[in-house]
């Protein structure tokens, strides 16, 4: 996993008008939980750039007054108006100790629907997990290769080895749609495969007595009888 190398120096200050001191030198407070104990310290805005301005999971080696502490990033806070960055926070890695982190999701294959005509839809572009630092990735592969037309994956059909997925089980990750042109397609097959029933087939059949407009001046293709001679 890629490493980004972070030096900085212990806050000795604290408060509005200390930090305010900072952020006019350019420089953005920063804290380091999770380890022994807590670490505040500043570093110039431009050494949190690769780690902040990407969006690869990246590893943390901070340097700061002689220590050393390999960190991964938990939190940032931006200004609203001008999106400056303000405070970042950061979380020490200890062997054997879980970290819970946002792991990004790589894509690969080609799906078998989108080859058939359809369209893949991702949902999601990383995991939140929950690892030991010995088992955390740069991310996390899925082929989707294996997908149809109308399949989906979804967070419960990801495997992450060593890794603890906290994502809601069934929050679909990416599906393969049916296209607009694949629609029409699928409708004209439908309206020909009506078509192609015989009409006869459906008529109903003739009312019993029933037999045209012609029934009252007798059977059809029968001449009606004259009327019998009256005797003088």
């Amino acid at each position: 996993m890629k490493t980004i190398t972070i030096e900085g120096n212990l806050r000795t200050e604290f408060g509005k008008s200390a930090t305010r001191q900072l952020r006019s030198e350019d420089k953005v407070p920063a804290v380091i939980y999770g380890g022994a104990k807590e670490i505040n310290f500043s570093a110039p805005t431009a050494a949190f750039r690769d780690v902040v301005y990407t969006p690869d999971f990246l590893l943390a080696e901070i340097k700061v007054d002689g220590s050393s502490y390999k960190c991964v990033l938990k939190d940032l806070q931006f200004d609203k108006v001008t999106d400056k960055l303000l405070h970042i926070d950061f979380v020490e890695l200890v062997p054997g100790k879980k970290v819970t982190v946002d792991i990004p999701l790589d894509y690969t294959g080609t799906p078998v629907g989108v080859k058939e005509g359809g369209r893949l839809i991702t949902e999601l572009k990383t995991l939140r997990v929950k690892a030991t630092p010995e088992n955390l990735k740069s991310h996390i592969e899925l082929d989707l290769s294996g997908l149809h037309i109308h399949d989906k994956i979804r967070v419960q059909d990801v495997k992450a080895e060593g890794m603890e997925i906290l994502n809601s089980p069934r929050i679909p990750v990416a599906s393969v749609t049916t296209t607009r042109q694949l629609k029409v397609e699928e409708t004209k097959d439908a309206t020909a495969a009506a078509t192609a029933t015989p009409a006869a087939a459906g008529a109903a059949p003739a009312k019993e007595g029933d037999a045209g407009t012609g029934a009252k001046a007798g059977s059809a293709g029968t001449a009606p009888k004259a009327p019998a001679a009256t005797k003088k």
